[in-house]
């Protein structure tokens, strides 16, 4: 039997139809899910990002505090055995030390005080028990002078601190750090002639240190931490963490085999990775790394710091686009084989352009001219394939609007490089929550700068600019690394200062901002001439939340401005 020829043109025409619609939904859904899959793929890596530079901030923190121990005068006279009364007074003041130290910083499970002499005997030790810290006395004192990182910190340079690759820790007699993935931060202590005559060391809880910094991420994310050498130290799977402590084998590059890229890397380079990993792992994710170098870790290691998040979390978005890309997939095949059926001859050459135009919208992302004026089926088809495009770039768009949120809440000025009010306020709460714990004091200083106007009118708003970086460069300056100075717009700043401050030391501190705000700032060939208004509020006088203290020391501010006109 023979089929008429506009049957067998008809038929083409449907299986061209039915190509050009499938190839159409299959490529605008995978458009979409490549869309969805890179927008997934930037947050990780800023998120990622921002987590190794706290890492970073974190490791600083404990190398400040180890720093500030060892150079703490009653320290070496421990160690130097002064007389019976004032070794033990010397004994009582470092030991409560350690303790405010462990107070403030969870992560830390044990410091010590080792003496050179001895075999490196323990001179103080506080260590975090079960129940709470625990000080170790008499014959528990151990001997460390075996240990690497007591011989090594022992011949470390002035300033030097050692800082050792992350481990289990092994020693007997460590109660809650025994037998926990740990990071040992060490620093040796001098005497009057500059001999080393013992040390100090923090171990630090690495699984608690992260956790920490971790907290905020949204549960789907998982996290990953490997050493140089792609050894996992932390892991969503707890049995693949610290593997080769226990003689097995354990890799990021073996989940991850971009991941290998990395490890070829200088270890004195930040590197950072985006992949997708669909073959190896039970579910395909979709994950970012960061690598960083350790300043002073034992043999220059550092970290590999990832976070994965589920493809399919990833893709849930686009199922309502599959949805739609179907629906029309189907009524176009649907209003191909009508037309086929009646019309084939003469709707050839309107089909064929549309079938044109949605592979075009594959490459570019556009729609070019379709007959919209049509008033039949064809015409029906056009204006689904125009919402199509809609549908689409209003995916594409919120996927945009998603990235600049991310850009957003970036934590910094980017004229001054200090902390923004999102920043501040977010240190400010916690710094808040510490000083109710332990029953401290907080002190703010606002500041606005006088004459700011005058310079920006006179001078331009690059001076103005310049003014600003000045000021922001000064108050950094003065400050101590656990204060904080930002900007909250304009030519508004803040200070916070934790810790107890009378009236002389306020009063001593506003004098320092004030000298540093008066000093004359060099501005091509001329000196330009600021000043500022302070206000302050301390907790709990003037307030107990951030917002009431922020709010008092800017009226002490503008009390401060309105008096001196």
């Amino acid at each position: 039997m023979r089929f008429p020829i506009a049957w067998r043109l008809g038929l083409v025409l449907v299986m061209v139809g039915l190509l050009g619609t499938g190839l159409t939904g299959y490529f605008a859904y995978q458009a979409s899910r490549e869309q969805l899959v890179n927008a997934s793929e930037a947050r990780l890596q800023t998120a990622t990002h921002v987590l190794m530079r706290q890492v970073t901030v974190a490791l600083n923190d404990v190398k400040a505090d180890v720093r500030l121990i060892a150079q703490h005068p009653q320290a070496a006279r421990i160690l130097q055995r002064s007389t019976p009364g004032f070794q033990a007074l010397s004994e009582e003041n470092v030991a409560k030390l350690f303790e405010g130290l462990m107070l403030v910083h969870p992560e830390y499970f044990q410091i010590r005080l080792i003496e050179s002499a001895n075999h490196g005997l323990e001179r103080i030790r506080i260590d975090r028990g079960m129940g709470g810290l625990l000080r170790i006395s008499g014959d528990d004192l151990q001997e460390k002078a075996h240990y690497q990182y007591v011989f090594e910190t022992l011949q470390l340079p002035p300033e030097g601190i050692y800082v050792s690759r992350a481990f289990i820790n092994h020693e007997t007699g460590a109660h809650a750090g025994e037998g926990r993935p740990a990071l040992q931060v060490a620093a040796p202590i001098r005497d009057t002639r500059q001999r080393v005559i013992g040390l100090i060391v923090i171990n630090v809880d690495l699984q608690g240190l992260f956790a920490q910094l971790a907290a905020d991420l949204p549960p789907e994310l998982k996290l990953y931490l490997a050493n140089r050498r792609g050894d996992y130290l932390i892991h969503p799977d707890p049995s693949r963490s610290f593997a080769f402590d226990r003689g097995q084998e354990a890799r990021v590059q073996d989940e991850f085999p971009a991941i290998a890229a990395l490890l070829n890397e200088r270890p004195n380079k930040e590197v950072h990775l985006v992949t997708t990993n669909l073959a190896s792992a039970p579910e395909a994710l979709v994950a970012a790394f960061d690598q960083r170098r350790i300043l002073g870790m034992e043999g220059g290691d550092g970290f590999i710091l990832g976070l994965s998040q589920p493809l399919a979390s990833v893709l849930s978005d686009s199922k309502q686009l599959a949805s739609i890309t179907l629906g029309i997939v189907l009524s176009f095949s649907a209003l191909t084989i009508l037309l086929a059926i009646f019309l084939a001859r003469a709707f050839n050459r309107p089909l064929y352009r549309i079938v044109e135009e949605i592979r075009n919208f594959a490459v570019d992302g556009k729609v070019g001219r379709l007959p919209l004026d049509r008033k039949d089926e064809i015409g029906e088809l056009a204006h689904s394939i125009m919402q199509m495009e809609k549908q689409i770039n209003h995916q594409i768009e919120d996927l945009q609007r998603q990235q600049e949120m991310l850009d957003h809440l970036a934590s910094h000025d980017s004229l001054t490089g200090l902390p923004n009010r999102r920043m501040f306020l977010d240190r400010l709460e916690h710094a808040l929550a510490r000083a109710k714990r332990q029953n401290e004091q907080l002190l703010l200083l606002f500041i606005d700068l006088d004459n700011f106007k005058i310079i920006n009118d006179t001078h331009g708003h690059a001076a103005g600019d310049a003014v600003l970086q000045a000021v922001a460069q000064r108050l950094h300056d003065l400050l101590r690394e656990s204060d904080t100075a930002a900007r909250l717009g304009g030519d508004e700043f803040i200070i916070m200062l934790e810790g107890t401050w009378d009236d002389a030391q306020i009063e001593q501190m506003v004098l320092k901002v004030k000298t540093a705000l008066a000093a004359p700032i060099p501005y091509r060939d001329i000196e330009l001439h600021s000043g500022g208004s302070i206000g302050f509020s301390r907790f709990p006088q003037d307030g107990s939340t951030s917002s009431t203290l922020v709010a008092a020391a800017d009226q002490a501010m503008y009390h401060c401005k309105t008096a001196r006109r």
